[in-house]
């Protein structure tokens, strides 16, 4: 399947921040959080991530594209936080959900991993939500590992 990864155009920045966080509330509402607060949350996150309001230095967005040159997702990719220069981080990888099951993501995560691998990493982590089967299926296939896990109990 030929995709690519596209740098996403600064005009189009805005757009593309706004349905992150969204996406990110939407995920946190998942996981058991209010509305309002999941909101906060993402919000604030993204004002940590985003502070001028561009990516940070080696970090980029880019979008996933298809053989028709048509976007079906995002990737944000750069360092992690860590004083490690060659820790890489993928920040979020989204594939647009009727573009699911394609291969997109498959193609996306490792055209990824060509990127920072280009830039100098050694590393690439990120994380996943446990609700998220089908992505973490995705990645342990490509060899990521468990490097942690966090556990929760409702007791209401």
């Amino acid at each position: 399947m030929p995709i690519s990864l596209r740098r996403l155009d600064a005009r189009f920045f805005p757009a593309w921040l706004e349905r992150c966080r969204d996406e990110y509330a939407n995920d946190l509402v998942t996981m058991g959080q209010t509305p309002e607060d999941a909101y906060r949350h993402a919000a604030e996150s993204m004002a940590r991530s985003f502070p001028s309001g561009a990516p940070d230095p080696g970090h980029v967005v880019f979008d996933v594209v298809d053989d028709a040159g048509v976007a079906v997702g995002y990737l944000w990719i750069g360092p992690d936080r860590s004083e490690d220069a060659g820790a890489w981080w993928i920040w979020d990888i989204l594939i647009d959900a009727d573009k699911r099951g394609r291969g997109f993501g498959r193609r996306a995560m490792v055209l990824g991993e060509e990127y920072a691998r280009a830039q100098g990493a050694h590393t690439l982590g990120l994380s996943a939500f446990g609700f998220s089967t089908g992505a973490r299926g995705l990645y342990e296939s490509l060899g990521y590992e468990t490097t942690s896990v966090k556990m929760r109990k409702r007791l209401d």
